[in-house]
């Protein structure tokens, strides 16, 4: 349910290698290993794919290879050039609909899909890849495994180095900020106002969080998509709160679902924040835009400047 939440807001026969074959132009298949350590098979060159999520036809455009998508989710809406693209439903599967596009490689998302749904693809005579993303930078190696995939390597290993320097840029800019600090802020990273939806230990958040100059405070939870108590909150008492609030006003629309944070540093100091869910909850290229964004929230770049949201 919270996946389907954040979706919304945000392999020459004999061969086992992931490296592809010299001359891609002839027709084989290749056998690689996805992120579940399943043995996946599929024909190459790969002329036709189908993301089921749409960090991944972000990535997959990324990485040079958006002419090979056949079809994207109802949510998929970047790049623009998706909006031309049949759109099918993912959050239920429409198997027919999708096999019907007769795509060569399917890819998916532990963050998203069912795995179990590979077992109906395979019946189907249809190849899936998991991906999954516990880290941003897990997010770069993706785009270069999808240039591997689709033949595009040169193409994607440029994306995902760029991405990479600016990412590390990032990262080095926050550490200037907090240099010399005791402790860097402590963040509440939410998916809404309402139900508090949060992230555990093996997601990516965290190291976006890290990288922007804050801790994160639910990066040692167990359950990978927690429902944060009230009591838990209070308890950790954050001195940043962001999350995908919207255009709502701020930290009000907070404090209507949940009086009692009105104790909270977060609150009191005026530190509740927006950002568009789809830079922080869709693990693709847009996330060092969100890591971005989310250090000059946590560390304006004028002393004392009040900023009130990061839209």
């Amino acid at each position: 349910m919270f996946g389907a939440l954040l979706c919304v807001l945000f392999l020459a026969s004999g061969c086992t290698s992931d490296t592809p074959s010299p001359d891609a132009s002839i027709d084989t298949t290749r056998v690689v290993t996805d992120d579940l350590d399943r043995e996946v098979e599929y024909a190459v060159p790969t002329h036709r794919i189908i993301p089921l999520a749409p960090n991944l036809t972000e990535m997959l455009f990324a990485a040079g290879a958006g002419d090979r998508v056949v079809a994207v989710g109802p949510s998929d809406d970047v790049p623009a050039a998706v909006d031309s693209l049949p759109h099918v439903s993912v959050l239920p599967i429409d198997f027919e609909a999708i096999v019907s596009f007769e795509p060569d490689l399917i890819l998916a998302t532990t963050q998203v899909n069912a795995t179990r749904d590979a077992d109906t693809f395979r019946s189907l005579g249809t190849p899936v890849y998991f991906f999954s993303f516990p880290t941003v930078q897990s997010v770069f190696y993706g785009i270069r495994r999808i240039g591997m995939l689709a033949g595009t390597q040169d193409v994607a290993a440029d994306s995902a180095d760029a991405l990479s320097r600016r990412f590390e840029d990032i990262r080095a800019r926050s550490a200037r900020h907090i240099e010399g600090r005791s402790d860097r802020p402590r963040v509440l990273v939410l998916a809404g106002s309402d139900v508090l939806y949060s992230f555990g230990k093996e997601s990516y958040v965290h190291t976006l969080v890290e990288a922007a100059g804050g801790s994160s405070i639910t990066s040692d939870l167990d359950a990978s998509a927690p429902t944060l108590s009230e009591e838990y909150v209070l308890s950790a008492r954050p001195d940043v709160i962001v999350g995908a609030f919207g255009e709502s006003d701020l930290p009000d629309a907070l404090l209507e679902h949940h009086p009692s944070f009105d104790i909270l540093p977060a609150v009191q100091n005026g530190r509740v924040y927006t950002l568009p869910g789809a830079l922080l909850f869709r693990p693709g290229p847009r996330l060092v835009e969100g890591a971005r964004r989310l250090s000059d929230l946590l560390h304006p770049r004028q002393p004392g400047t009040s900023i009130s949201n990061g839209r």
